[in-house]
Order: C-alpha cells, then structure tokens, then sequence
C-alpha cells in the first residue's frame, strides 16, 4: 500500500489566504493524503474557508504558543508516514508535487526529502520575487550557510519520534534548527528534487523586518551550540549573504 502523507498546516487568522493553500493540497493527484489544520483560535473566516474543503482531515482550533507549538500539536496527531508542513500562506506549485516526492521516498534509507522554492508576490502570485534553488546536500554545505528551504523538506515520522520536534525556545529559527539537528548532527540521509515544489508568499516573519532578520541570525548561532556544532567563523555571517542570489534565478 502507498504511504499515507500527513501534511500540517498551521494557521491563524489566515483567511486572506488559506483558501490557496488548501486549493493545492485539495488538487494533488497522490490519493492517500491526511491534511491536518492546526489554528490558533482565529476570529476571521478562516473556519468557514475550511469547512469548504472535505479533504481536510482535522481541523483543531486552540490557543497555542506561537507557530512552533502549532507544528508540534500537528506532529503529534500525524497518522502518516511522511509528514510535510506547508503554511497558511504558501501552495504547492503543481498538483503533482505529493506524488514526486513520494517517489523519492521508495529508497527505504531516506529519511528527509526537500526540493526548490520560490518567493512569489504577495498579491500576483505570478510574479517570481526570488527563487530558492536548495541543490544537492553534503554534510559540508551546512558549514558554508546552506539550508534547505523548510516548506519542502518533508521526513519520515520516525525521524521526529527519534531525534526530537521543534525546539520552541526558539521564535525565528527553530526550523533551522530542526534541519541542522536532523541532516547534520544525526546525519539523516535525504535525497533532493531539483524542482520547485512550493510557492511562498513574500513577506514571512523572519524576514519581515531587520530586527527579526537580526534575531533569526542571533538564533541560528543558537541552533549549533544547543546541538553540540561548531560553525566555521564565518558560517552564520554567510547564511544571510547566500540569499543574494536567489534574486538572480528566475
């Protein structure tokens, strides 16, 4: 039998643009999918955007603390076998994105997949504002500011059940920190599909503002010591300046 393939969104007042977000998972063409909605008490419309959608396999509305928690309470309830986090404000790319990355998934020994993203417009979603092309890993590319983009990386259950969830100490970065702890510090081997898979709105919270884009920084430094790393001096100064070229791909 296939595998079953959670997919967590979490959301709060997120009706502007759920309804994309959901439209793509709604579409895919791989048949066993567990969307699960993680909201945080909205008082928009998001609830009645759900509601549209019967696909949706859980809808859980309660206070939580911040995105993180939202993603571990949905971690927590996954039934799949593959869970991927696609947020509120971001779609898949085509609607054979669930299938392809499946594919990969047929090597017993991998445990993450991840693939390419793009930074669209927030309002022409046509628009390509920067294209975040992640290229294959090797446990090197961390040393020299890599990282995948998070809204493709998708993993075995297994690896959360065994290396642990989001780290909710951390505000900006606890992705980061995720992705470092599974593929560098545990080593999970993770196969790469060079294509775009998801689409993200421009204007995230990381990168909302200079004093967040600072904190970030401050917390990836975080990200290596709470891990037993040791970054190359010049590894956190270069993760930002890596950027630079995704406005150049298009």
């Amino acid at each position: 039998m296939e595998p079953l393939v959670t997919i967590i969104t979490a959301t709060y007042n997120s009706a502007a643009t759920l309804a994309d977000t959901l439209e793509s998972v709604a579409s895919q063409t791989y048949p066993r999918i567990e969307h699960l909605i993680i909201d945080g008490v909205s008082i928009d419309d998001t609830a009645a955007i759900i509601a549209r959608y019967p696909h949706v396999a859980r809808f859980v509305s309660e206070p939580d603390k911040g995105l993180y928690d939202a993603m571990n309470k949905g971690i927590k309830l996954a039934s799949g076998d593959i869970i991927g986090i696609l947020n509120s404000d971001d779609f898949y790319a085509d609607n054979r994105v669930i299938e392809k990355i499946v594919e990969l998934f047929q090597n017993p020994d991998t445990l993450a997949v991840y693939a390419d993203l793009q930074y669209v417009d927030a309002e022409d979603t046509s628009k390509v504002i920067r294209y975040w092309k992640a290229g294959t890993y090797d446990q090197q590319a961390f040393y020299y500011g890599w990282m995948p983009p998070h809204p493709s990386f998708f993993v075995r259950k297994q690896l959360y059940e065994q290396c642990g969830v989001f780290n909710t100490s951390f505000r900006h970065s606890a992705d980061y920190e995720l992705m470092l702890r599974f593929l560098l510090r545990y080593n999970a081997p993770a196969a790469y599909l060079p294509q775009v898979v998801v689409k993200m709105r421009m204007g995230g919270q990381s990168n909302a503002s200079f004093r967040n884009r600072w904190k970030a920084n401050r917390e990836d430094r975080r990200a290596w010591t709470v891990n037993g790393l040791t970054p190359y001096f010049f590894t956190i100064p270069l993760k930002p300046f890596r950027k630079i070229g995704q406005f150049l791909i298009k």
